[in-house]
């Protein structure tokens, strides 16, 4: 079986995406994982399908590196936005559906802005927040990004943490660079490794940042891939809503696998 794909790419974090609109591809775990791997495979932090749903103009299915299906990915959620349009899906604005819900997105020039699901429930503790932005976020702060020991730290947090036994946490360092603006690195579950970029982490850090520091709406944060940013409104009660999540997304190159 031959199967067409895309590779795309918002601020570094990379997926294959595949339009299943036919509901054609072979969904299995080590298939995934192998068509992710960066050394016998395409090669990226995970896998989307474009499906076909009913009330929505598309529905957004979302599989980590390691061929498992993954919680919200924001960068992969402007990615596939991008891949709609590129296929004519829909034109300028769009509704689309994920695991953690609906989601809307608009697409001006280069630019994506992807609204992310409401936020709640967070836990805020002396040495780190965690909150769940449609995937969970632990987000702790250093004085120097560059020096943090981001797989060794993140991936003892990741699996040794309170949110271990629950699935296991992402995990966040954040350095404050200057009023409205982070510096992010993130330790993706799923991928266990560095990605280059979080879209979901990246969520979190803003509003992380927004409680401790008091900033306004937006902030910008610079990843190793890139730079975002989110704006949101806090209603003041403990939650977050109208969360946006602004960036590019950016077709890299297309292919065909046999499988």
């Amino acid at each position: 079986m031959t199967i067409e794909f895309f590779k795309y790419q918002g601020t570094g974090n990379d997926f294959v995406m595949v339009d299943d609109r036919n509901l054609q591809f072979p969904v299995s775990k080590e298939l995934i994982a192998s068509i992710c791997h960066r050394r016998f495979g395409v090669g990226a932090d995970g896998l989307i399908l474009l499906q076909n749903d009913t009330a929505y103009d598309f529905r957004m299915v979302y599989f980590n590196a390691d061929g498992g299906e993954g919680s919200m990915c924001g960068n992969g959620g402007r990615c596939v936005v991008q891949f709609a349009s590129d296929l004519g899906v829909f034109s300028g604005k769009t509704r689309f559906i994920a695991i953690d819900g609906e989601h809307e997105a608009t697409i001006s020039g280069d630019t994506i802005t992807l609204k992310m699901s409401g936020v709640k429930d967070l836990e805020r503790y002396d040495a780190f927040d965690f909150m769940n932005t449609g995937s969970p976020h632990y987000v702790t702060y250093v004085d120097d990004v560059n020096e943090a020991d981001v797989v060794g730290i993140g991936s003892e947090i990741r699996y040794g943490s309170v949110y271990g036994p629950k699935g296991g946490t992402n995990v966040n360092f954040v350095e404050i660079i200057e009023e409205n603006h982070l510096s992010v690195r993130t330790y993706e579950r799923g991928v266990e490794d560095e990605t280059f970029s979080c879209g979901t982490g990246v969520t979190a850090c803003a509003l992380s940042a927004h409680l401790r520091k008091g900033w306004g709406s937006p902030i910008k944060v610079e990843t190793i891939g890139g730079t975002l940013q989110v704006a949101f409104t806090n209603t003041d009660n403990g939650e977050f809503s109208d969360i946006y999540l602004i960036g590019p997304a950016v077709k890299v190159f297309s292919g065909t696998l046999t499988v």
